[in-house]
């Protein structure tokens, strides 16, 4: 009887184990094939590309057209949001400091007015809007959405940033400066939003750390066939961040308020 009872110990003993690592086993196959399912049903409608300058900035970005494109409140990594996209404008906190409308309604949802979206805060700066009514971009230096100037203020959306100014070489450097561009000369990750003749609009993110100066060469160089017209820088160091099928960088880990995020 001793016998028989020690034997069926030891069976348990040896089963619950093997049980537990198959559970642990479909568990991870079946979260996995969850993310994968997720994929499959994520946005399609973009052109994903890298390229690396000669100054040595590696840029990723997503090609698109501004019509798929809308302003989302994450306060989270981009990567772990569930959209594909990159990064947006300038934060503290829960706070945003830069624009970020669609319809004239401020995408971040704040206790006062302050840190809603609403104002590009203490500045005036480059903002890039989409003016749905006539399928156009422009860069608008301002200081808050109701100065914007659009066809139809329920079918628009604004990021704001910091004015890239490639339709005006001699003078860029100079107008960001206006605009108190965070840490110009500073190695950094960088990212920004920048569009061509055709109306084409290209979220770019670099891999590479390098100077505003350096990575604005480097989107010119590379980004576009030569037929960009503007753009903006975005918000960078860790929070240059962006999520697509191809790939996900996470800038250093840390979560921000908005992002761009492509809608199909």
């Amino acid at each position: 009887m001793e016998k028989q009872t020690l034997f069926k110990l030891k069976t348990v003993g040896i089963l619950l184990p093997a049980l537990a690592a198959i559970f642990v086993t479909l568990f991870i196959f079946s979260n996995n094939n969850e993310r994968q399912d997720d994929e499959l049903n994520m946005p399609r409608d973009y052109v994903y590309g890298t390229a690396v300058a000669a100054n040595g900035m590696e840029l990723h970005y997503l090609r698109t057209r501004p019509s798929n494109v809308a302003l989302e409140s994450i306060h989270n990594n981009v990567t772990a949001a569930p959209y594909y996209g990159i990064n947006g404008g300038f934060f503290y906190q829960d706070a945003l400091l830069s624009i970020a409308v669609v319809n004239d309604l401020s995408v971040n949802e704040a206790e006062s007015q302050y840190g809603t979206g609403e104002t590009n805060a203490k500045y005036a700066r480059g903002t890039l809007v989409w003016d749905g009514n006539l399928d156009r971009l422009s860069v608008q230096v301002v200081s808050r959405a109701s100065e914007l100037s659009v066809t139809d203020r329920t079918r628009f959306w604004a990021q704001g940033g910091i004015s890239m100014s490639l339709d005006r070489n001699d003078h860029w450097l100079e107008q960001a400066a206006f605009e108190n561009a965070p840490l110009p000369d500073d190695y950094c990750l960088r990212s920004a939003a920048v569009y061509d003749l055709d109306g084409s609009l290209y979220l770019i993110v670099s891999t590479t750390k390098g100077s505003l100066a350096s990575f604005r060469e480097a989107i010119l160089e590379q980004i576009g066939d030569g037929k960009l017209i503007n753009g903006i820088f975005l918000d960078g160091d860790g929070s240059s961040q962006l999520r697509s099928r191809e790939a996900k960088l996470i800038g250093d880990g840390r979560p921000v308020v908005q992002m761009l995020r492509l809608l199909k």
